[in-house]
């Protein structure tokens, strides 16, 4: 008698070979997309569209958009590091996707789970990590399975579903791509030669060509470190995120090549293109920089950087996860205020900031006027030099 099991679906390659694969194996496979955002009407229906195509059991479709914004994107801009000081972590929906698989399978009574995550990549461990945390369940890969008997795993799984009458998307034949609220990336083909990206490695960002060519200049305010209106108008965070995405997006903001360290020690190498991330975390960071005291601005980065290694590496659901949440919260008690961000193409900038939490010292000016005299300032100098001073003189013979 066939047993249930869920698996997380993208319409993909890799999702869409492991339905027969698993069916193959005597399963009743139920689909579950998690709609993190990324995707409009039409691709979502293709989604479904596929599902039945493939002969799922069942399907659904869950909204993931909220979940994203408050467990990730709140954190994250919080935390205003991206991984190794450059990706903006855009597989952090895996973790949502994973809830909504495993919500799924208490429904239906079964705890058999499964995932197209290859052996090769991170997202096996963060999904794995993930399921592992919340209970004891059956975890099936078919991707890492058939990697013990096939090397070009691509082609063997477009070969599989061919035979089997299932087509294949021509761009799905080149690269991996993966999209969400979050962002876009993608792989395969020439970005893992560590070659030039090709013509057809192109998301949501417009080339250069194709710009306007009049500036964008767009106002975000934030309360307690969450962005809460765009140009003055309030907004729930998916749908502020997807507008500036779309809006920066024309402008090739948030592009980017990037290449990690992975969990599993492999280099990794992709395109990202982030445009209403990296908007959100130049306007965040800007009036931080100047709300925040100086042993904050300091201090603030190494609690992010670990944060963002947790949930790059999988440990979502880690206790040192939720401490170091708990200070960022903290830390965001002050920031608010606007910020208006402009662009003239490629790279986004905070060109002015308004709060009523600005540390301004109302007798003094950087490097223009201030409320101290020439023997305050001398005094301050010696006693903050004195221990390099002294080692200078010591070690020349005059101390």
């Amino acid at each position: 008698m066939a047993k249930d099991i869920v698996l997380a679906f993208s319409g993909g390659l890799d999702t869409s070979f492991c339905v027969p694969y698993l069916q193959e194996r005597g399963w009743n496979v139920h689909t579950v997309f998690a709609d993190t955002g990324g995707v409009d009407a039409e691709e979502r229906k293709f989604i479904e569209d596929r599902a039945a195509e493939l002969g799922v059991t069942s399907h659904v479709t869950i909204d993931g958009g909220p979940a994203i914004w408050d467990e990730f994107v709140k954190p994250f801009v919080w935390a205003g590091e991206g991984y190794q000081s450059q990706y903006p972590l855009l597989v952090s929906d895996r973790y949502l996707i994973v809830d909504a698989a495993l919500k799924r399978c208490a429904e239906l009574g079964t705890r058999a789970i499964a995932h197209g995550c290859t052996g090769m990549g991170n997202d096996q461990v963060r999904f794995d990590l993930a399921v592992k945390a919340q209970g004891d369940y059956e975890i099936i890969a078919p991707i890492r399975e058939i990697q013990k008997e096939h090397t070009e795993v691509r082609a063997y799984e477009q070969a599989y579903l061919e035979e089997r009458g299932f087509g294949v998307r021509a761009k799905q034949k080149a690269y991996t791509i993966n999209e969400n609220l979050l962002g876009l990336t993608m792989s395969g083909g020439e970005i893992d030669r560590f070659e030039a990206p090709g013509e057809g490695a192109v998301g949501w960002c417009k080339t250069r060509k194709d710009w306007p060519s009049d500036a964008l200049e767009v106002a975000v305010t934030f309360e307690h470190g969450e962005a809460v209106a765009l140009n003055g108008e309030p907004m729930s965070g998916p749908e502020m995120l997807a507008q500036l995405n779309a809006s920066f997006a024309e402008y090739g903001v948030g592009r980017g090549v990037y290449t990690g360290d992975t969990t599993i020690g492999l280099k990794g190498r992709i395109i990202y293109e982030a445009p209403g991330l990296i908007a959100l975390l130049t306007a965040h960071r800007a009036l931080e920089e100047t709300v925040l005291t100086k042993q904050q601005n300091r201090f603030k980065p190494e609690i992010a950087r670990k944060w963002v290694e947790l949930v790059y590496e999988g440990f979502w659901h880690d206790p040192l996860k939720l401490d170091l949440e708990a200070f960022l919260a903290s830390s965001q008690e002050m920031v608010s205020g606007v910020v208006v961000l402009r662009t003239d193409g490629a790279v986004v900038n905070a060109v002015s900031v308004s709060s009523p939490h600005i540390l301004n010292a109302k007798g003094a000016t950087y490097a223009q006027s201030a409320d101290w005299g020439v023997e305050e300032a001398e005094g301050f100098i010696k006693l903050f030099g004195m221990s390099s001073t002294l080692y200078a003189q010591v070690n020349r013979g005059e101390g």
